[in-house]
């Protein structure tokens, strides 16, 4: 029977905020009695997570991730509802909960500046009393996976923002954590930075069975490591199920893009096979309805066979499948 690691059901967190006109008179006004409202941050999301699993959590700023996570690594209280991770309720902040998960965020740190990052780690194993073979082992496996042997000894303020997350990565992982909420790790990064963090994050997913919970604007870092995607916005849950089912489900067409060999794209009537989204000196992209996908594929490859160059047909891309469901009017997508 598969272990049940993450369990969340209805969980809510609200705040109250402070709101005022504008203008002096609103001002000391607002001295004496203030407006306040609620907003729900969360407003009640359930969702389970099995062991071993890396799931992308998405959805636009503000859509209620990153207060999620914190729910989930007991830095907040939530307002109602009900979690657990690992058999723990999170924001109970217990000792043996507090060495079996770890929150990166990828806009904070928390390594020491000014000194080594080697120093920082032998700090964190003081803080979670790490034995020393246990320690030594967990770092020479980092060092090997996210290539670290000219970075842990010198002064974190010398290196570059790459070089930071990595070792950022390192000292969240330390304690060889059973669970781990990423949030936005890539952000910043460039492109070749962004795909050694991915792929450090899959061999390590796949060496130790750690459970992750990812948010990510990224959507590479989605494709490149989730096989499932739980999407809310709002606060609230509107898609829980595979990431190749999410396209096929609020994305019904398919993306044709054929290249002729005279470059005579732009002048040449294809309406007759989709909506055309683009055209290109040369190439020129369909928008096709799923359903007859294959069959305007095979006519526009028999009727355009000696101008053809090449054809692909793919999914939209999945920046523009998640757009659709924020877009919809639909509030939840059951898987």
């Amino acid at each position: 029977m598969t272990e049940v690691v993450v369990d969340v059901r209805e969980l809510r967190k609200t705040f109250q905020v402070t709101e005022r006109e504008e203008g002096l008179a609103a001002t000391l006004r607002s001295f004496v009695r203030r407006h306040r409202k609620d907003v729900n941050a969360v407003a009640g999301i359930t969702f389970r997570i099995d062991a071993g699993e890396v799931v992308g959590f998405l959805g636009p700023n503000g859509a209620g991730k990153t207060t999620t996570l914190k729910m989930l690594s007991g830095l907040l209280h939530p307002s109602a509802g009900e979690a657990s991770v690992l058999g723990y309720v999170p924001w109970r902040r217990e000792n043996a909960y507090l060495q079996r998960m770890t929150l990166l965020m990828g806009n904070r740190t928390q390594l020491v500046w000014d000194i080594p990052a080697a120093d920082s780690l032998r700090v964190l194993q003081e803080i979670y009393r790490i034995p020393e073979a246990e320690f030594q082992g967990t770092v020479k496996e980092l060092t090997e996976l996210l290539e670290l042997e000219e970075l842990v000894h010198k002064p974190v303020r010398n290196l570059s923002l790459g070089e930071r997350m990595k070792v950022e990565f390192a000292a969240g992982l330390i304690h060889s954590p059973r669970v781990a909420f990423l949030d936005e790790p890539t952000i910043g990064l460039d492109v070749s930075m962004q795909v050694r963090i991915r792929r450090f994050v899959a061999e390590y997913n796949r060496r130790t069975g750690a459970t992750i919970l990812l948010t990510s604007h990224y959507m590479d870092d989605v494709v490149a490591l989730c096989k499932r995607v739980i999407v809310i916005h709002r606060g609230r849950l509107l898609y829980d199920g595979p990431l190749a089912d999410l396209a096929e489900r609020m994305a019904p067409y398919k993306v044709i893009t054929a290249t002729l060999h005279d470059g005579a794209a732009a002048s040449t009537d294809l309406d007759a096979y989709g909506t055309v989204v683009s055209r290109e000196e040369g190439r020129v992209t369909l928008r096709v309805d799923r359903q007859v996908a294959p069959e305007r594929t095979a006519r526009l490859v028999n009727d355009l066979r000696e101008r053809l160059a090449d054809i692909s047909v793919e999914d939209p891309p999945i920046e523009e499948v998640i757009d659709r469901v924020f877009t919809s009017e639909q509030t939840t997508v059951s898987a």
